[in-house]
């Protein structure tokens, strides 16, 4: 009995620190895969297959009583009022009751709800808009102006209120009042697109002095060079030749020469070759030429040269390649003022046009880029600067001292 009591002890496990046996873990015999793979798609599909009981749609309530429909409708109401009292702020319980009630023609009631909604939150765009929606589709014009007038007075700011209360008094037909809320909208000042949209209306009524009065407003809240581009030719598309050449002339007085942008001036010279006036379009790229710093003059230039391949003669021309190849050489000397070869090239085409100042202009500018080492091969270039600089002097400009 003691030995075979001992043996139990040292054949039990040894008991864990609560007091329980550790329990063996299962020793998987076989490791390898199965013969027949299963995936998961399979096991939905035969889940699928096996589902005896299917779910059946709700019952559709039938209501034949009076009395019952208004038993129903009660529980409706109370469902949503509750959902209003969880949580005040989410407009879309408010939103959902207004809609059910006006399904239910009760259209007193979803006004009432409406406002209630606007006095919880009246900054929110959604009730505002949803609240106007259902008095127009239900041809309530006046109590849709009344929400419109309210909403534009709080939320100035939203265009899409201003966008449908100006659509909906141009498919009324008042054309009046459309104007009317338009001047109201322009004294906030918005953006382009709204000055577009009053322009577009009353070019669809044939007001054309109307429209070009906004014009004037609109460029003045909104200076930009393409607001007055689009000024001049809304004068030109209606044959105000005088009247678009007036306002490319006023735009760059207005913008002057610090504010200036080659758009501008390519815009006036497109116009002015529109109308076969060659010499003021090459008049008006040579002035932009001179005013317009290098590096921000490249469609000018195209435009130039397209202009006077098209209109002008030889010398034109050649006069605009060497306005061309001067400018790039100006790049060159600019990005390295120590590149020679550049000067040399530079001094060599200012000499072909026989321009004494500018070349003394450009030899000065040249010798003034000191090589900044005492490499041999830089100040031999740089010396021979100066030695075409008096050859320049004593035979091109006859000035021997």
């Amino acid at each position: 009995f003691i030995r075979l009591s001992l043996t139990l002890k040292m054949a039990a496990p040894p008991p864990s620190k609560q007091g329980r046996p550790i329990p063996k873990v299962a020793q998987v015999k076989n490791k390898l895969p199965a013969d027949v793979q299963i995936t998961a798609e399979q096991l939905l599909r035969e889940a699928k297959e096996r589902q005896l009981e299917s779910v059946r749609p709700a019952p559709v309530q039938k209501i034949t009583d009076p009395e019952e429909l208004n038993d129903f409708r009660l529980r409706k109401r109370k469902g949503y009022e509750d959902n209003i009292r969880k949580n005040r702020l989410q407009m879309t319980n408010w939103i959902k009751y207004a809609q059910w009630e006006e399904s239910q023609n009760e259209f007193e009631r979803s006004r009432s709800i409406y406002e209630r909604a606007v006095d919880e939150d009246p900054r929110c765009v959604t009730v505002w808009l949803k609240y106007a929606e259902m008095e127009m589709k239900h041809k309530q014009v006046n109590h849709s102006r009344n929400i419109f007038d309210r909403c534009v007075t709080v939320l100035p700011r939203v265009n899409q209120f201003w966008y449908k209360y100006t659509y909906m008094e141009e498919m009324l037909g008042n054309v009046a009042g459309a104007r009317q809320v338009f001047e109201r909208w322009m004294e906030w000042e918005p953006d382009e697109q709204a000055w577009h949209s009053y322009v577009k209306m009353e070019l669809r009524y044939k007001e054309v002095e109307r429209a070009r009065a906004i014009y004037e407003r609109f460029v003045l809240v909104h200076p930009e060079i393409k607001n007055w581009i689009r000024y001049a030719i809304f004068e030109e598309k209606h044959n105000f030749i005088g009247g678009a050449r007036k306002i490319f002339e006023r735009a760059c007085d207005f913008f002057g020469d610090d504010n200036m942008d080659e758009k501008l001036y390519v815009a006036f010279a497109k116009f002015e070759e529109r109308q076969k006036e060659h010499e003021r379009a090459r008049a008006i790229y040579k002035y932009a030429l001179e005013r317009i710093p290098k590096d921000s003059a490249q469609e000018l230039f195209k435009n130039y040269t397209s202009h006077e391949k098209k209109f002008g003669d030889r010398l034109s021309i050649e006069g605009v390649i060497l306005s061309k190849r001067r400018f790039q050489y100006e790049e060159e000397v600019k990005a390295n003022p120590e590149n020679y070869d550049a000067w040399f090239d530079y001094l060599r085409l200012m000499e072909a046009e026989s321009d004494v100042e500018s070349t003394r202009e450009i030899y000065e500018r040249a010798i003034a880029n000191v090589p900044p080492s005492a490499e041999k091969r830089l100040w031999r270039r740089y010396i021979y600067l100066w030695i075409n600089y008096a050859l320049f002097e004593e035979l091109e400009a006859k000035d021997s001292d």
